[in-house]
C-alpha cells in the first residue's frame, strides 16, 4: 500500500477536502480537454507538488513505475491509430492523475481522508445513501489504485519467467485472486476494529 509520508508542507497542511476537490477538478479538466500543453503543465505541476511536499523521488516514481508498462501499450495503441501525438497525449494526462492521485495519499493521512469523504458526502443522506460507507469505499478505491497496478506488475513480472507473458488469463486470474484475498484481509481487518459505518456516518 502507498505509505503516508509525514511532513509539514503547505502540500500536506492543505485540508484533505481540498485536495480531493483539486484531484477531481483536474482529473476532468485534463480529459475534458484533450491537449497535449495541458497534459504537460500537469505533468509539471505534479513534478513541482511532489517537491514542495518533499516527497522523496524515488516514491514519486514508484506510483509510475507500476504502470509503465500500462502507458507503453496505451502509447503504442494511440500511436498506430492517431499517431504520436495522440499517444504522448495519453501518456502524459494518465502520468499526471496518477502522479496528483498518489500525491494525495502520501501526503494525507487515511483517517483523514475518510473524515473529508464522508462530510462532503453527507448531502446524499437523504437520497438513502449512506456517507460513511461511500467515503470509505472511495479512500479504499484512492489507495488501491497503486497497489493495483503494483500487484499487475509483479504477476507480469513471474509470468514472464515462466514464459507466458502473452497469456492474458495467466496474468489476469492471479491478479484477480490476489486482490480478492486483500480485500478479504481489509475486511477482517475493519471487523477486528469493530467500524461501524452505520454509527460513523451519522
Amino acid at each position: 500500500m502507498t505509505p503516508y509520508v509525514p511532513g509539514a508542507s503547505s502540500v500536506h497542511r492543505c485540508p484533505p477536502g481540498a485536495k480531493i476537490l483539486a484531484l477531481v477538478g483536474a482529473g476532468t479538466l485534463l480529459f475534458a480537454l484533450p491537449r497535449l500543453d495541458l497534459a504537460l503543465a500537469g505533468l509539471g505541476l505534479a513534478g513541482l507538488l511532489y517537491r514542495i511536499a518533499a516527497i522523496p523521488p524515488r516514491l514519486a516514481w514508484a506510483q509510475l513505475r507500476s504502470l509503465a508498462w500500462i502507458l507503453a501499450v496505451l502509447v503504442l495503441v494511440q500511436f498506430a491509430l492517431d499517431g504520436w501525438l495522440a499517444g504522448l497525449l495519453v501518456a502524459a494526462r494518465l502520468a499526471a492523475l496518477v502522479l496528483l492521485a498518489g500525491l494525495v495519499t502520501l501526503t494525507t493521512r487515511s483517517s483523514d481522508l475518510i473524515e473529508a469523504l464522508q462530510r462532503g458526502l453527507s448531502w446524499l443522506r437523504p437520497l438513502g445513501v449512506n456517507p460513511a460507507k461511500a467515503g470509505l469505499a472511495i479512500a479504499l478505491t484512492l489507495r488501491f489504485i497503486p497497489v493495483l497496478a503494483a500487484v499487475t506488475a509483479e504477476v507480469r513480472e513471474a509470468q514472464r519467467a515462466r514464459g507466458l507473458e502473452r497469456s492474458l488469463v495467466a496474468l489476469t486470474v492471479p491478479v484477480v485472486v490476489r486482490m480478492l484475498k486483500m480485500s478479504d484481509d481489509i475486511a477482517a481487518a475493519i471487523d477486528a476494529r469493530s467500524y461501524d459505518p452505520d454509527r460513523a456516518g451519522r
